[in-house]
C-alpha cells in the first residue's frame, strides 16, 4: 500500500470523513468501559482513600498534553523538510484538542493537590512546566490566527513546534531531575507498575479513549482546514456541485 497518497488533501478528506464516526465510538465506548473500570472496579487506596479516583482522568490527561504536542512536532519537522500542505494541517488541527488536554491535566491536577498538598497550586517543577506546554499551544493558536498568509502561518508555527519541544522531555523527568512535590512516575518502561493492575487498566483505558477522542476530532478538524485552503482546487469544487 503506497501511504504516500493519502499525502494528498483530495485523498485523505474522503478517508477521514470514513474513520471520524469509527474513531469517536471507539472512544465513547472505551470512556465508557474505563471510567466504569476507574469508579467502581478499582479497589480504593490505602493512602489517598477515594480521592485518588481522579487519576483515571488526570493521567491520561497528563499523558496525552505530552504526546500530542510531539505529533505536532513530527508533524511540523514533516511539513519543513517536505512542503506537505497536509503535515500542516494537521499540526493545527491537533492544537485545540493538545491545549484542551493540557488544560484538563492541570485543572484536575489542581484538584488531586488540595486533599493531598494542601494548595491548589504550587510551583513545581512538574506543575510549572505543564503549565508552560499551555502556553506554547496557546502562543502556536495565536501565531497561527495573527498571521493572515497560510503558508507563513505554517513555517512560524512549525518553527515555534520544534523550538517548543525541549518542554516536554522537561514535564516527563521533572520529578527526576529535581525534588519536587509531585509524585513520581507510576507507569515506567523499565520497572513494574506501582498500583494495582485493576487501577493500571483503568488508566490504559482512558488513555486509548483520549487517543481515539483526538483522531476522531483532529481528522474532523483538518476536513474543514482542507475545505478552507483548497476551495479553489477543482476537486473541491467538483465534490460541492455534486452535494
Amino acid at each position: 500500500m503506497n501511504l504516500n497518497r493519502y499525502a494528498s488533501p483530495s485523498i485523505f478528506y474522503p478517508l477521514a470523513g470514513r474513520l471520524v464516526p469509527v474513531f469517536a465510538a471507539l472512544a465513547a465506548a472505551l470512556a465508557a468501559a474505563g471510567l466504569y473500570i476507574g469508579f467502581f472496579v478499582a479497589p480504593t487506596d490505602f493512602q489517598q482513600g477515594e480521592g485518588y479516583r481522579i487519576i483515571f482522568i488526570h493521567v491520561p490527561a497528563a499523558w496525552m498534553s505530552m504526546f500530542i504536542y510531539l505529533v505536532m512536532a513530527f508533524w511540523s519537522a514533516i511539513g519543513l523538510a517536505w512542503n506537505t500542505r497536509l503535515s500542516f494541517m494537521m499540526t493545527r488541527a491537533l492544537a485545540p484538542t493538545g491545549a484542551l488536554f493540557t488544560f484538563l491535566a492541570l485543572w484536575t491536577g489542581a484538584f488531586w493537590g488540595k486533599p493531598m498538598w494542601g494548595a491548589w497550586w504550587v510551583w513545581d517543577a512538574r506543575l510549572t512546566s505543564e503549565l508552560i506546554l499551555l502556553f506554547l499551544y496557546m502562543g502556536y493558536m495565536a501565531l497561527q490566527a495573527a498571521i493572515d498568509d497560510p503558508r507563513r502561518a505554517d513555517r512560524a508555527g512549525a518553527l515555534l513546534n520544534l523550538v517548543g519541544v525541549v518542554n516536554v522531555p522537561i514535564i516527563y523527568f521533572s520529578v527526576v531531575w529535581w525534588n519536587t512535590l509531585h509524585q513520581g512516575a507510576s507507569v515506567s518502561l523499565t520497572r513494574a507498575p506501582s498500583m494495582a493492575q485493576t487501577m493500571l487498566w483503568g488508566m490504559l483505558v482512558m488513555a486509548l479513549a483520549a487517543w481515539f477522542y483526538t483522531l476522531a476530532v483532529a481528522f474532523a478538524r483538518v476536513r474543514t482546514l482542507i475545505l478552507a485552503r483548497e476551495q479553489r482546487a477543482q476537486w473541491v469544487r467538483q465534490m460541492e456541485h455534486e452535494a
